[in-house]
Formats: structure tokens, sequence, C-alpha cells
């Protein structure tokens, strides 16, 4: 039981960090989390997933040229589709969370200046010294990028374990093809998604809430 305690309380812990510490993690740390990372299942045991880190160092003028370019080009250039909206319940989940996070900052509903300001956060990285930017290869389809989505859920996880905040980050896909440009990754490749993490900055109030999640019999039926 004291595994199961483990992953619960990691798994309870976990949340979306928005504003971090300057503090780089460790390299040991980073490979360490990667290293548990990788032992995702996969269909058919392929592992299509790849992370390219960026240091403390070269974070930063990735930062800035993220978010210059997020500015100039509000265009969604996405490598896979987005939702063309979420309906019923899955948009009432979402507008909760980003009430409750405009709700710690004191960000008015009606304030759409100091909304956008907080939504271009998200091409700042939130302030963390790293990101992962996760790919996959273009071929292999949707079941790989669900491979990749259950990565990113051990990531998150492992990182957790180790004392380090994350940010998973969709909000960067809108950005794809600049980002494959900015790194040289090939057009074989399509771009996921990023985890901005570092060491969370526990007096911002960004980090003062937590999303909640429905019962577990809204997601799961026994027969």
């Amino acid at each position: 039981m004291a595994d199961v305690e483990t992953i619960r309380r990691l798994s309870s812990e976990r949340f979306t960090c928005r504003a971090y510490r300057p503090d780089a993690v460790p390299a040991d740390v980073i490979k360490s989390i990667v290293d548990i990372a990788k032992r995702t299942a996969s269909w058919c045991n392929v592992q299509p997933w790849h992370v390219l880190v960026t240091s403390r160092e070269t974070t930063e003028p990735f930062r800035n040229a993220l978010a210059d370019h997020a500015a100039r080009h509000p265009e969604v250039d996405s490598d896979i589709p987005f939702p063309e909206e979420y309906r019923g319940a899955y948009g009432d989940r979402r507008r909760e969370v980003g009430y409750a996070l405009y709700a710690a900052l004191g960000i008015e509903r009606s304030d759409k200046e100091a909304r956008a300001r907080q939504v271009a956060e998200n091409f700042r990285l939130f302030g963390a010294p790293h990101v992962a930017l996760l790919t996959m290869p273009a071929e292999l389809g949707p079941y790989a990028a669900v491979d990749c989505g259950a990565f990113v859920a051990s990531f998150l996880l492992a990182a957790r374990a180790h004392g380090v905040a994350t940010s998973p980050q969709a909000a960067l896909a809108n950005h794809a093809g600049f980002i494959r440009r900015y790194f040289g990754i090939g057009d074989e490749r399509k771009f996921i998604c990023g985890i901005g993490f570092g060491y969370a900055d526990t007096e911002h109030p960004a980090n003062a809430f937590r999303s909640s999640r429905v019962a577990t019999e809204d997601v799961m039926r026994m027969v």
C-alpha cells in the first residue's frame, strides 16, 4: 500500500506551475526525470517520443524569441488540429480553471488587457528556467500522439517526485512551425507540446489555486 499512497500523493500534489524561481534544475535530475518517463508504455513499444530540453542559458533567448513571434503572429500554426470548440461539461471545466486563475491573480473577467497579458505568459514559459519540447515522427499518426500523452503524464509525475514543478503547455503548439525552425527540427517530426519546468515560486499568486477533478463515477462505468 505504500506504493499506492506514494503515487496518490504525487498525483494530488502535482499542479500546473505558472511562476518559477530562476534556479536551474541539475542535469542529473533532468536525466533522471526522462529516464523514468521513457519507461512509459507505447503502442507496439515504438517509443515515438523525443524531448529537446533547454538549459537555463538557452531557455532565455528562446523565451524571448517565442514571445516576440507569438505577439506578431497570433494565428494558429499547429501540427495537430486543435478542437474547434469545447462543449458542455468540457467547456465548463475549461472556464472553471480559467476563472480560478484570474481570480487568484485579481484579474476581473471584463479586463481583457490583463487577461491577454496572462495568456502571453504561456509564451514566456511562465518564467520557467527549462522547457522540454516533445515531438513524434509524423508518419506514425494518432496512436503515437496518444503514446506521447502518456509520456507527458509520466514526465510530470517523475518531476514531482524530484520536487520539480511543471507546466504542460499545449499553447506552444500554436507555433509549432516556429519552434521546429528555431531548433532545426525537421518536418518529418510533429510538435506535440512543451513542458516548462523548474522550481515553483510558491509565493506567487498564480500558484495559489488548484484545479478540480470530477468524481470517479463520472469517468468510469463498471459492467
